[in-house]
């Protein structure tokens, strides 16, 4: 009997029915960012998911059409058949066609309505305005209320960068060594007020804004606020919250778009760790990683976000920043790193830009023994 028993566990080991040693493996999980293209169906919807699904994503951030609730009913039940959690990525402060009182302004006194900083599709919308936040608040909780949305995902939740990643200001053709009043918002009539009943300082009458701490955190608590009160609406649907964020977020997302996410009551974080945003080599991503996930002191999920550079062997001669990113032979590093920084898994920008040598790099980084 003991022979038998013997040649069965041998055979089993030798088919991988069973393992031969105490290593295990555990895949790391993957999300991915996409947008939904003009010629999206139903059919190249399940496709990409399938593909996706198969080269270990398991959930996906998609962009069907801001709050199109029929176009993300629809990825969302084509996700879930492929096997696939479903975040409905949707940018929140950027609107096009708001009501001219909704939106942000300047401290030159210039609203994002008529003078927009860097491009212009950078109509931001003010946070502390009453009526932008029941309108997010709204249109959130319908997404929400899709039965196959797992999660709400965040974008853009956030104020427009009052200064720009080190790595697009040759692209802009700016030097951003400093906050300068064309991007720093919000100096609406409503922010000056409110911040002056609740500190006494009249920020109009402040030589040098950017020195004032109390302001940088006035302006902190209104994202937050707009954040937590989405995300209450949110939850008491029975749907979780997630959210694209800047790197930090001490380093980058407080001083750059006035994030203090670590203080957001929602469900998972997707830090945007772009190296090459910041002139940054792949070696990066784990030590901002790790800042980002002490700050959350581990209670919530990190998942690191990767940003791939489609065109890797052109990429030298590539001027765009944005169209730079990792190259195959840099993802094994920044996964890693992400991992070994305590990330709960790693998040692509985007699936779509991923080459076949990406792929076989990335399916070697996800397995990790134990």
């Amino acid at each position: 009997m003991k022979i038998k028993l013997l040649l069965a566990a041998t055979v089993a080991c030798v088919l991988g029915f069973s393992s031969c040693s105490n290593e295990s493996v555990k895949t790391i999980p993957v999300y991915g960012w996409q947008g939904e293209g003009e010629e999206a169906t139903e059919a190249s919807i399940q496709s990409d998911f399938q593909k996706w699904k198969d080269h270990g994503l398991v959930g996906i951030c998609y962009n069907a059409g801001g709050f199109n609730v029929e176009k993300h009913a629809r990825a969302a039940k084509i996700a879930h058949a492929t096997g696939l959690e479903y975040h409905a990525w949707i940018p929140a402060m950027l609107k096009g066609d708001a009501d001219s009182t909704w939106y942000a302004v300047n401290r030159k006194g210039e609203s994002a309505y008529s003078v927009q900083a860097y491009v212009p599709y950078y109509k931001c919308m003010c946070p502390n305005n009453p009526d932008v936040i029941n309108y997010l608040v709204t249109e959130y909780s319908k997404i929400a209320e899709i039965p196959d949305v797992d999660f709400v995902h965040l974008d853009y939740i956030r104020y427009v960068d009052v200064i720009l990643a080190r790595g697009l200001w040759e692209k802009y053709g700016l030097v951003m060594n400093e906050e300068y009043p064309t991007a720093d918002y919000c100096y609406c009539d409503k922010c000056v007020a409110d911040f002056k009943a609740e500190s006494g300082i009249d920020i109009k009458a402040v030589e040098d804004p950017s020195t004032c701490e109390e302001w940088k955190q006035f302006r902190y608590n209104r994202i937050t606020n707009l954040v937590n009160k989405i995300a209450a609406a949110v939850h008491a649907k029975g749907k979780k919250v997630s959210a694209a964020v800047f790197p930090g977020p001490d380093s980058y997302a407080k001083k750059l778009v006035r994030q203090e996410w670590n203080k957001w009551d929602i469900d998972a974080f997707f830090p945007m760790n772009y190296n090459d945003f910041y002139l940054e080599p792949a070696s990066w991503v784990g030590k901002i990683t790790k800042e980002e996930v002490t700050s959350v002191n581990g209670k919530k999920p990190v998942y690191s976000g990767l940003f791939i550079c489609h065109d890797w062997q052109n990429k030298a001669n590539i001027k765009d920043p944005e169209g730079h990113g990792l190259t195959p032979s840099e993802i094994g590093e920044a996964v890693r790193g992400s991992i070994e920084a305590g990330a709960a898994g790693v998040a692509l920008f985007t699936p779509a830009n991923m080459t076949d040598e990406h792929w076989a790099e990335l399916d070697k980084a996800i397995q990790v023994k134990r």
